[in-house]
Formats: structure tokens, sequence, C-alpha cells
């Protein structure tokens, strides 16, 4: 009974070590393999560009609309802390629910501008990144890519031979200006 499991295990390592070493002979002269790093990518191409500097203006749009009522705020608060002492216990909590409705208030239109922005972004990358995608396979196709990976699904290492990042974002503005 020894003498067979021995046996059946000397078979399949031999077996599993011809399959693995045929395997490999047969992919490594076929596969090619490229990263790209798609924030370089947006951020280097035309497009990206135009993207980020609309999305940046719409931030500063906002900030500056913020500034006055953040400003309100504060002068409140410094209100309250300097004249309390004088103030009459109901002066005291109309005061206190004034600054806490505003500071609401700012905070809900606070989370409003994020979510805009979040919504100006998406809608800016969409048509960027529908275009780079096709950019990538028109790419890969005729360049016998096997396939190409993101730097975002945590390559931690790669030769940077296979980066076609820089490749990709001439395309991708050559794709985007027709």
């Amino acid at each position: 009974m020894f003498r067979f499991r021995y046996i059946a295990r000397l078979v399949f390592i031999g077996v599993w070590v011809l399959v693995m070493s045929a395997g490999s002979h047969a992919l490594a002269a076929e596969v090619k393999i490229g990263v790209m790093n798609l924030q370089k990518i947006l951020s280097s191409s035309v497009a990206g560009k135009a993207a980020k500097e609309k999305i940046e203006a719409r931030g500063k749009e906002l900030q500056e609309e913020f500034k006055s009522e953040e400003t309100g705020l504060k002068e409140l608060q410094k209100e309250i802390e300097k004249k309390s002492t004088a103030w009459s216990e109901e002066k005291k909590k109309e005061k206190a629910l004034e600054f806490q409705k505003k500071r609401r208030e700012l905070k809900a239109k606070s989370e409003d501008a994020r979510f805009e922005l979040k919504n100006l972004q998406e809608k800016e990358l969409a048509p960027i990144i529908k275009a780079l995608e096709e950019v990538i396979k028109t790419y890969g196709k005729a360049n016998g890519y096997t396939v190409i990976l993101d730097l975002r699904s945590g390559i931690p290492y790669f030769d940077k031979t296979i980066d076609v990042s820089d490749k990709l974002v001439v395309e991708l503005d050559a794709a985007m200006a027709k």
C-alpha cells in the first residue's frame, strides 16, 4: 500500500511538472504585458487637463460662495462668546439656535457642493474614459499586447519599459481631437 501511494505521488508530480513546464513555454512566447497609469493619462492628456481645469474652476466658484457664509458664521460665534455673559437666558438660547441653524445650512450646502463637483467630475471624465477604453483596445491589438493592466489594480512592481501610459496619452489626444 505504501509503495502504491509513493508511485502515485511520483507519477502525479511528474505529470504536474510536465504540464507546468510545457504550459509556461507556450505562454512565455505569446504573452506581452503592458502597464498604464490612469491618473497620469488623465492628468497628461489634453482632454483630461481641460476637464480638470473646468472642475477646479467650479470648485473655486463654490468656495467663493461659501466664504461670506463662513465669515458670517464665525462672526456670530464671536458675538455669542463676547456678549453671552450680558445676555439673558432667552437671548442666549435664541443666538445659539441661530448659530446651529446657520451651521447646519452651511454644512448642507457644502455637501451639495461636494455632490455637484463629484457629478461634474463624472460627467467630464466619462467621455474621456470611454474614449480611452477604445484607445487601449486599439493600441493593445495593434501592438500585440495580451493584456494592459492599470496600476490601480495593485501591481507592486513592474519594469518601466512596459509602461505604455505616455503612448496612450498620445493616442487618446489623437482620438479626442477627431
